[in-house]
C-alpha cells in the first residue's frame, strides 16, 4: 500500500522570499523509513529537511530529524528555525521543545500583534567546545584564498560546536571574503591528514561589517558547496567570540548569503553560565512551497 506525506518548504533567516535558507519540511513523517528520509533530503536537494515524529517525552513537542544530502545531523540551526514556524501552533507559552540527536532543543516565538510569528530563536543544545587549531595554509587553501587573507591578531583557525558538527572558524580580510571559493582537493587533503576531522570539514568564514559581522560557510564534502545561512556556526561563532572578549554577554548581527544572491541575517547571542558558554541564533521565515510525495 502506497503511502502519502505532506511537506512545505520555506525560506529561513529572511523576511523576503528567494532569500535566506531553503528548507523542507515533513510535518507529519510517521511510518517512514530512515533510508526514505535520506532520500527524500538528498532529492529535496536543499541544505538540510527536517522531519517531525512523535515526542518520546509528552513534555515534548517533538521529536525533529534532520538530515543534509548525505547524511542525518545531530543538529542544525535553520532546520530548527523553520520547524518551529511550521509547527507554531503547537507551542506552550511560545516554547516548543524539541528532542534531536545532540539533546533538547528549545526554540522560542516571538509574535506580532496579529499573533502571527515574526522571529524564532532557537538555544544551541550543548556549550560550546573548543577543538584544536589548523594551520592557516590549510584553511586557506581550503577557501581558495592566500594565507594573508587569513587574519590570526586575535586567534588561529579554531575548531568549535556546540551541538551540531564542528566549524573551522576563522576571520578573514574583506578581500579574502569576497574571493573565497572552496577547493575541493585541498578539503579531502585535509581531512585524510586530520583524523580529528572525522572525514568531515565545514568552514566558517567571518569578518567586522560596521557593528555586525559578515559570514560565508562552505561544506562541499556534505554535498553544500556554500549555504546561504548557518544558524549551528553561528552559535559556535557568537560563543568563541565571547570566550576572546572575556566578556559575560554578548550578541551580534550577522549576515550571510550576499555573494549567493540569497542575504540572510541572523541574530546571535552568547552568555557564560556555569555550565559553560551557551548560545542563541534567531530569525525570521516566509513559506513558499507545498506539496505531497508517495512512498510505495
Amino acid at each position: 500500500m502506497s503511502r502519502t506525506f505532506r511537506y512545505v518548504t520555506l525560506d529561513v533567516f529572511t523576511n523576503q522570499r528567494f532569500g535566506g535558507n531553503q528548507l523542507a519540511v515533513f510535518p507529519d513523517a510517521r511510518g517512514m523509513r530512515d533510508d526514505e528520509m535520506q532520500s527524500l533530503a538528498a532529492e529535496m536537494n536543499y541544505s538540510e529537511t527536517t522531519f517531525v515524529l512523535p515526542a518520546a517525552d509528552a513534555a515534548n513537542t517533538a521529536r525533529v530529524r534532520i538530515f543534509h544530502r548525505t547524511a542525518e545531523m545531530p543538529f542544525a540551526g535553520h532546520p530548527n528555525v523553520g520547524t518551529a514556524f511550521v509547527l507554531a501552533d503547537r507551542a506552550k507559552d511560545n516554547i516548543l521543545r524539541f528532542e534531536e540527536i545532540a539533546g533538547l532543543v528549545e526554540i522560542r516565538l516571538e509574535r506580532d500583534a496579529a499573533g502571527a510569528v515574526t522571529r524564532a530563536t532557537v538555544a544551541a543544545p550543548q556549550a560550546l567546545k573548543l577543538g584544536s587549531t589548523m594551520p592557516v595554509e590549510v584553511a586557506a587553501a581550503c577557501a581558495g584564498i592566500s594565507p594573508s587573507g587569513v587574519v590570526t591578531a586575535r586567534h588561529m583557525p579554531q575548531l568549535a560546536s556546540d551541538g551540531g558538527n564542528p566549524r573551522l572558524i576563522f576571520e578573514v580580510t574583506p578581500e579574502a571574503m569576497a574571493a573565497a571559493t572552496p577547493d575541493l582537493p585541498a578539503f579531502r587533503r585535509a581531512v585524510e591528514t586530520t583524523p580529528e576531522l572525522g572525514g568531515k570539514l565545514s568552514l566558517y568564514l567571518y569578518r567586522t561589517d560596521g557593528a555586525g559581522l559578515r559570514t560565508r560557510m562552505f561544506s562541499p564534502l556534505a554535498g553544500t558547496w556554500e549555504d546561504p545561512a548557518t544558524g549551528s556556526a553561528a552559535t559556535p561563532l557568537a560563543g568563541f567570540l565571547l570566550h576572546l572578549s572575556g566578556a559575560e554577554s554578548g550578541a551580534w548581527e550577522i549576515t550571510q548569503g550576499v555573494e549567493m544572491g540569497r542575504p540572510s541575517f541572523l541574530h546571535a547571542t552568547a552568555r557564560r553560565t556555569a555550565a559553560g558558554i551557551r548560545a542563541t541564533v534567531g530569525g525570521g521565515c516566509v513559506p513558499m512551497f507545498e506539496g505531497s510525495v508517495t512512498l510505495p
